[in-house]
């Protein structure tokens, strides 16, 4: 396995006490310690706290907004698209929950541009999301219900997974994307 670069580790070591923390109450010099380096070495690899929020909001925002759409574009169902959704949730959350907790709680400390194009994102996200649960409904594949409820009680479960998962023992990838499918879709499959 490749060793990591040390941005790439301060960025990994960061994610880790945002989570813990709140990214208010994380200061460089508490990255640094947790590295076991001086906090003055940050700064060879990172120009500051907001820049470590930035490369880890806007990625993993880019990942999710990049997948729905290609999801929304597929020539697939309405329900193996929701599946398709389902299971970037817990890819990503399965792959980086640091980071995932850091975009859900977080999120609102990005400044100027860089919040604009992340709300940009999640305003385009939940768009998509809506259009494949109406397209659904449309279709007849999945009940006539509300669609803000339906994208509600989805989302809500798959933004929150992180917190869940990784204290929860004895699942597997697939059998957590399973279950966590039937789950989400029996209640308005048609």
């Amino acid at each position: 396995m490749k060793p990591l670069d040390r941005k790439t580790e301060i960025i990994n070591c960061a994610a880790k006490l945002f989570k813990e923390k709140g990214y208010s109450a994380v200061t460089m010099r508490d990255i640094a310690q947790a590295l076991d380096i001086k906090a003055a070495s940050l700064y060879n690899h990172i120009k500051s706290k907001q820049e470590i929020l930035v490369l880890i909001v806007i990625e993993i925002a880019e990942e999710f907004t990049k997948t729905i759409n290609e999801i929304v574009l597929s020539k697939t169902t309405t329900i193996q698209k929701l599946e398709k959704v389902i299971q970037l949730h817990i890819d990503i959350t399965i792959r980086n929950p640091e980071a995932l907790a850091c975009l859900n709680n977080d999120w609102m400390h990005l400044t100027d541009k860089e919040l604009t194009y992340f709300i940009k994102m999640r305003e385009d996200y939940e768009e998509n999301f809506r259009n494949i649960i109406k397209s659904g409904i449309a279709s007849n594949e999945i009940k006539n219900i509300n669609p803000e409820v339906i994208i509600f009680s989805m989302l809500s479960t798959l933004r929150t997974l992180y917190l869940w998962y990784g204290k929860k023992k004895g699942f597997t990838e697939s059998s957590l994307k399973n279950n966590m499918s039937e789950v989400l879709l029996n209640g308005i499959i048609m």
